[in-house]
């Protein structure tokens, strides 16, 4: 009898332990179907400016996904730092700039970044507290302009454009105010950082603001500039990486997604036309 007992109490230990067993093998299963949907997402870290090229990739997040990316958006503030970061490694892709500026960069800095897509361009405006027109704008006015490489010239040439001024070379994008010849309203020009002309032009006569840091202060270029570029503007904005990762599937799948209808679409319905695509 006892040993009926015994055998009796060893067969209810075995499957106690065996259906211990089973539960936790079903929770690791679960964690390990978990874990290998989560590694079907490639990590790509885009380094970009707020508006629009963050608000752009916010709003393809769910595309990239469905491509197998998870879309990191690593934010900067100004034109410099970016192409530090990407250099460097510590992002695989940036979103922020023109292919004249990465050209300009590439030439003084020793990168060796290159354009992986052209998304859209952000045509550049003429802004004034104080005027309505540049007609109205008087005798040694003060203008302040981008100090940064070729988003300076871009501005002189705008204003050359618009009948204000005359440099030697209206194709220079290295121009600065050393280029004038011909500046009858003695026009003063003051170049500082392009992400502080939107806080600083009420206080001169006139400032010429690339479209995405007038956005961020809710100027509405298509209404607010006195003068814009046009849509047909050169100065296509680009995801820039390095040279060895140009081919990258990730890079690649990223730029289907941001060159895609939807991309289109929202660019489109979100902007209206202050920032325009380019694909």
């Amino acid at each position: 009898m006892k040993k009926k007992i015994i055998a009796l109490l060893l067969a209810l230990t075995m499957l106690t332990v065996v259906g211990c067993g089973s539960k936790d093998d079903k929770k690791d299963g679960a964690k390990s179907a978990g874990k290998s949907s989560e590694e079907k997402l490639e990590k790509v870290k885009v380094g970009a400016t707020a508006t629009p090229h963050g608000e752009i990739l916010e709003a393809l997040k769910e595309d990239f996904n469905a491509e197998g990316l998870d879309v990191e958006i690593v934010n900067f503030d100004d034109y410099v730092m970016p192409n530090i970061a990407l250099d460097s490694g510590d992002i695989d892709a940036n979103f922020f700039q023109h292919k004249q500026y990465l050209a300009k960069e590439n030439e003084e800095k020793g990168y060796n970044l290159v354009t992986a897509g052209e998304i859209h361009s952000e045509p550049m405006g003429v802004y004034s507290t104080k005027y309505k027109s540049l007609d109205e704008i008087p005798e040694g006015a003060e203008i302040v302009i981008p100090d940064d490489p070729t988003n300076g010239g871009r501005a002189l040439i705008l204003l050359e454009k618009e009948g204000l001024i005359k440099l030697d070379d209206n194709t220079n994008l290295s121009a600065t105010e050393a280029n004038i010849v011909e500046n009858s309203k003695k026009l003063k020009f003051t170049a500082i950082q392009a992400v502080n002309i939107p806080s600083a032009y009420a206080d001169v006569d006139a400032g010429v603001i690339n479209s995405n840091y007038a956005l961020t202060v809710d100027l509405n270029p298509k209404e607010d500039a006195i003068v814009m570029e046009g849509n047909d503007t050169p100065y296509v904005n680009i995801v820039a990486v390095k040279e060895e990762n140009k081919d990258n599937e990730s890079i690649k799948k990223l730029i289907k997604v941001m060159t895609s209808e939807k991309a289109k679409k929202f660019i489109e319905e979100k902007y209206e036309g202050a920032v325009v695509p380019a694909f």
